[in-house]
């Protein structure tokens, strides 16, 4: 077992890793991206991955997922070893949000719901924004209510592992401020969350733990509660290229 904290702080006993990675390392071709990155996240923690643009944070994660083949090293969910593609790993529990949009803009709201094959009630009570709009198409809706839309489908499969990549990008705060909170809600009630933030005050005041990726390799890792003391060193050492 393993002791950590939620977001307010509290210390909270959760079992061993829902996922990780253990000397992994993935490319594109014969480019060479990620190399030798070890990482963890168990049941009931919100754990940041940052770095700067380039960095290897979205090769890292699609390579967790299934999307990308790793060259060498292993990805486990709990405690075994996945080599079957993205869509299997969702069957097995695992949800991923990537960073583009991924609404059907033609269809409405509980349309796109349904597409999630999840609990669509569910996503309502996560999300009760989203009722008011359920019959509106989802190219209509603002990009926060977009990205809102995407989160909810993914939660409403009540995954044991999410995995989510940039999503505050280009949304107001008050949007990213809601995404977050939904994050961190999720992980309180024992989901794994690997979340890629480009807003670094936001992933370490919502997270328990981080890695800094730093062309390819991770350089820093540590608790957010000790690394929110020293945001500006790492954004003048590690995330600045």
């Amino acid at each position: 077992m393993h002791r950590t904290s939620n977001g307010s702080g509290t210390p909270v006993v959760t079992a061993e890793p829902a996922l990780a990675a253990e000397g992994l390392c993935v490319g594109y071709g014969s480019i060479p991206v990620v190399n030798q990155l070890d990482l963890v996240v168990r049941p009931g923690e919100m754990v940041a991955l940052l770095g700067a643009n380039g960095a290897g944070k979205t090769t890292t994660l699609l390579a967790l997922a299934g999307e990308l083949k790793p060259t060498a090293g292993t990805v486990r969910m709990f405690g075994e070893a996945v080599t079957k593609p993205l869509h299997v790993r969702c069957s097995q529990g695992m949800g991923f949000v990537t960073e583009e949009k991924s609404v059907i803009f033609g269809l409405s709201v509980i349309d796109n719901l349904r597409l999630g094959r999840g609990d669509i009630d569910l996503a309502f009570r996560l999300f009760p924004e989203l009722e008011r709009l359920r019959g509106r198409k989802a190219g209509l809706l603002s990009g926060g209510e977009q990205q809102i839309l995407t989160l909810a489908r993914a939660l409403s499969r009540e995954p044991r592992v999410l995995l989510a990549d940039e999503l505050s990008l280009g949304l107001a705060p008050l949007v990213v401020e809601r995404l977050v909170r939904a994050l961190r809600d999720a992980a309180d009630r024992g989901v794994a969350v690997l979340l890629v933030e480009q807003q670094v005050r936001t992933a370490l005041t919502a997270c328990d733990r981080a890695y800094v990726l730093r062309r390819g390799r991770i350089v820093l890792e540590g608790a957010t509660s000790d690394l929110v003391n020293d945001i500006e060193a790492i954004e003048a050492t590690y995330l600045s290229e």
